[in-house]
């Protein structure tokens, strides 16, 4: 469910080219008028203006809206001019670039993402930027974390609803003899089942946990594992749950505090806007008391605030 506000009737991507291109004349521009367009069209409507403004104006909008605009907002609306996949591939790219190293990005995208849409990200990674994604990672992330990864961004994975009970309940004793029940952690079989077991069958797996057990697999996990293998098993696993609440924290804990991070703030904003963002607002105002919305306009300014409260549509 997204929470796009598309204009009533059917605007051209012609018109919005030229009233674009009319927003960069002069000395300064019209970010209102930017904002105003581009947050209130869907992924295709902005791929057809991008090839409008090319044939009309010989230019390309990207290099002109990343000449014309600066700082956060520069960042967040450059970011939302791409598919998903192309947005995706470019936000693993600047993670995994030694000058702006960010694990945490890294894992939220390819722990959030189906098989079959790592694959595609793949493939656009490497047409991109001329180098495999495997080989980033293996050059800048290390040990478990490493190897979950790369198990996760190789190995096919079933994506259906369909889950062998049995099987789980082999899962869970299966994570429990390696974490909870040993001295030390067999990590290898948390990498396994992690990274090659279906989203139906993990919540499966937990549910097994819980009832034999006694814990949840969740809190076995914050107990055996640290740092950012911690991490990556927790999103596998939050997100096989309920990805709205998942998301949810990761933007409340993104403005908790003193300053904001707002690379979180704009990358989690952006790439769930036409997925699931109806679905986050509900999950955060349930959790933390206060509107996604409310939470956003208190935590940035200007320009940028108002482009991101337009993404997330109105304050219900």
């Amino acid at each position: 469910m997204a929470t796009l506000t598309l204009p009533p009737a059917p605007i051209s991507p012609r018109d919005d080219a030229i009233q674009l291109h009319q927003a960069f004349k002069g000395f300064g521009c019209d970010t209102d008028q930017i904002i105003g367009i581009l947050a209130h069209r869907d992924a295709t409507q902005r791929a057809y203006i991008q090839q409008e403004y090319r044939t009309m104006y010989s230019d390309d909008i990207l290099k002109r809206l990343s000449s014309e605009l600066s700082g956060k907002l520069e960042s967040a609306v450059l970011l939302w001019m791409h598919d998903p996949a192309g947005r995706d591939a470019i936000i693993l790219k600047q993670g995994l670039t030694k000058e702006f190293i960010n694990l945490e990005a890294v894992t939220e995208i390819i722990c959030s993402r189906t098989s079959s849409q790592l694959q595609t990200l793949a493939q656009i990674y490497h047409s991109t930027f001329g180098t495999h994604l495997e080989h980033d990672i293996k050059l800048q992330a290390s040990g478990d974390h490493q190897k979950i990864l790369l198990a996760c961004v190789s190995k096919p994975r079933y994506e259906g609803m369909e889950v062998d009970r049995e099987m789980a309940a082999k899962d869970a004793e299966a994570l429990y003899i390696a974490g909870e029940k040993k001295l030390g952690t067999d990590e290898k079989v948390f990498v396994q089942i992690f990274s090659e077991r279906s989203r139906a069958h993990l919540v499966a797996t937990n549910t097994c946990y819980h009832d034999m057990y006694g814990g949840s697999l969740k809190k076995a996990i914050k107990k055996e594992t640290s740092g950012l293998f911690r991490l990556a098993l927790i999103t596998i696993l939050q997100y096989a749950e309920n990805p709205a609440k998942h998301f949810a924290k990761v933007l409340h804990k993104s403005m908790k505090g003193l300053g904001t991070d707002d690379t979180t703030l704009i990358r989690v904003i952006v790439t769930r806007t036409e997925i699931d963002m109806q679905y986050i607002k509900a999950e955060y105002h349930n959790k933390y008391k206060k509107s996604l919305n409310d939470a956003v306009h208190s935590e940035t300014s200007g320009h940028y605030r108002t482009f991101l409260l337009s993404l997330l549509g109105p304050n219900h």
